[in-house]
């Protein structure tokens, strides 16, 4: 059953079918709903449902595939949620930015409802594959309500504006048992997997000209790409101020080097954002994007506190293509792209969040051309077939699970534990969207809180279910247990392939192909190790 909520002349309308100010046309054929609005008058769209009955069972598995890039995703069962920030007072999760990372800047969480977002299934006595093809206009919220064995989904046209004439598409989805289908629809615009360096995970922001010299000439012939990440600007959103202090010659003599290595060329970038503390925002408090009240819209804490830049300004998107120009002119190959969900936060006017998504992704693709791109942060379906890689898990942590009081925050933090569960249950992905980002392995001593154990786990799920094979470390102080563990990996990176894994409890066993030989082993969630190996 279709619901319609949408405003005309300021007056707000709840309709189950078509009326004077509208047309509702809805058709279904072999699992595939399809839904359209043509507005008669004009109209703000405010929200669409659709109610599909569905019987749940206690011993259900419910993929909820979270909202954005860092999103905590995974197979719950009927008692298993993300983390509501319901632990957290209110002045923390205000003063910093906490919901804004996530789905909770828009939609609140019922700790009782599992939420997925444009694709999500259910594993069990009877399966069943949602996923959308409307994600080019609005998200799809699959909404798992268990106690009444109903499922409601929810369209995300909030502030979409109709014209007299216009069309618009309010659900195309399909159900069926499995997802198979569904994915093979799709296609990646890259199929080269790469290996190598990222500056990030070892160095964070505390990088300069020497520190990246020395982990370039670390690196040995299997690596072909090295990226040099957050660190090497005075502020983010000031990107043509390159810290001197740092890198004195700017970036282009470093660049050179990459290049005479052998390797590509990558940088990081968070091309549509800035932080407070930025020249941009001091100098220019018009290009940061506002609230209908005037209140300056904040992303996150991150930095300084940052915020998404105004889209419906033409100096900001040309301030954008000009620092695209820029990194492409002294020979960028690759492109990590950060915070790319904050656009979200400030949607075009008379567009959906989606949209918006839409019209940022396809502009950087324009700007940037045949390089690569590696998505981060991003809102995954706006990444189909756009991306090259998308990060599809959070940040790797130091500590297996971070820091005890880290694990009341939103479902976007800092975590290991986690991201190791989005590279299995997201590997779907992984060649039939985009190549799928598993974040860093790191095997290294120092400067670490994971057991060599957890570290070998994440070196060998990441090679196993990933595109890009990436390390923070200094390979060349490898003793042998730890080349030993990266041997394997290249190895699985290489030559692997999952044909399968189930969810028992705390522990996830995988099934793989090596060599034409097939074997398994057994993943412990809750401790980060891999339990049973079995040839």
């Amino acid at each position: 059953m279709i619901e319609l909520i949408y405003e005309v002349d300021g007056k707000r309308v709840d309709t189950l079918s078509s009326d004077d100010n509208m047309i509702l046309k809805s058709r279904y054929s072999r699992g595939r709903r399809y839904v359209t609005v043509t507005a008669v008058n004009k109209i703000k769209l405010v929200r669409a449902t659709d109610e599909v009955p569905k019987d749940f069972y206690k011993d259900d598995l419910i993929m909820a595939n979270g909202y954005q890039s860092w999103t905590e995703t995974k197979e719950f069962t009927r008692h298993e949620y993300i983390n509501d920030l319901s632990r957290l007072p209110q002045f923390l999760i205000k003063d910093y930015h906490l919901t804004s990372y996530g789905s909770q800047a828009f939609w609140a969480l019922d700790k009782h409802v599992h939420v997925g977002f444009d694709f999500s299934y259910i594993k069990g006595r009877k399966p069943l594959f949602i996923g959308s093809y409307n994600f080019r206009y609005a998200y799809l919220q699959i909404k798992f309500r268990e106690r009444a064995n109903m499922i409601v989904l929810e369209s995300d046209v909030d502030g979409r504006v109709l014209e007299p004439g216009e069309e618009f598409t309010l659900f195309d989805y399909v159900m069926s048992e499995n997802g198979d289908e569904y994915f093979r629809h799709f296609s990646p615009i890259s199929k080269e997997k790469l290996i190598g360096y990222s500056s990030w995970y070892n160095h964070y922001q505390n990088i300069n000209e020497e520190i990246i010299d020395t982990a370039l000439w670390s690196l040995d012939d299997r690596f072909q790409l090295f990226q040099i990440d957050d660190g090497f600007e005075t502020y983010v959103g000031d990107w043509f101020d390159v810290d001197k202090t740092k890198f004195p010659d700017g970036l282009e003599p470093v660049i050179n080097k990459i290049h005479k290595k052998g390797l590509k060329a990558g940088l990081w970038l968070a091309p549509l954002v800035a932080e407070k503390d930025s020249v941009l925002a001091q100098e220019h408090p018009d290009w940061i994007a506002h609230d209908s009240e005037g209140n300056v819209i904040y992303a996150g804490n991150n930095w300084s506190h940052f915020s998404p830049l105004d889209l419906s300004k033409p100096e900001v998107v040309q301030y954008i293509k000009d620092t695209f120009r820029h990194y492409c002119d002294i020979g960028v190959d690759f492109f990590k792209l950060d915070f790319l969900y904050a656009v979200n936060l400030a949607p075009l006017p008379g567009k959906t969040r989606c949209e918006t998504s839409e019209y940022a992704y396809q502009l950087i693709r324009e700007c940037l051309g045949d390089k690569l791109v590696l998505g981060c942060g991003c809102t995954l379906s706006n990444a189909f077939s756009r991306f090259d890689y998308v990060r599809i898990g959070t940040d790797v942590s130091l500590i297996f699970d971070d820091w005890p009081q880290a694990r009341l925050l939103h479902p976007e933090r800092v975590s290991t534990k986690h991201t190791i569960q989005n590279t299995i249950y997201r590997s779907c992905l992984d060649g039939n969207m985009f190549l799928n980002d598993p974040d860093v392995f790191l095997m290294r001593d120092d400067n670490m809180k994971m057991s060599f154990a957890q570290r070998a786990a994440l070196t060998t799920i990441n090679a196993l279910f990933g595109s890009l094979l990436m390390t923070s470390d200094n390979i060349a102080e490898y003793n042998e247990p730890k080349r030993a563990v990266l041997e394997h990996a290249l190895d699985l990176f290489k030559n692997g392939k999952v044909l399968s894994y189930s969810r028992r409890g705390k522990f996830i066993d995988i099934e793989y192909i090596c060599h034409g030989i097939m074997q398994k082993f057994t993943y412990d969630t809750e401790k980060g190790v891999i339990t049973d190996k079995v040839k």
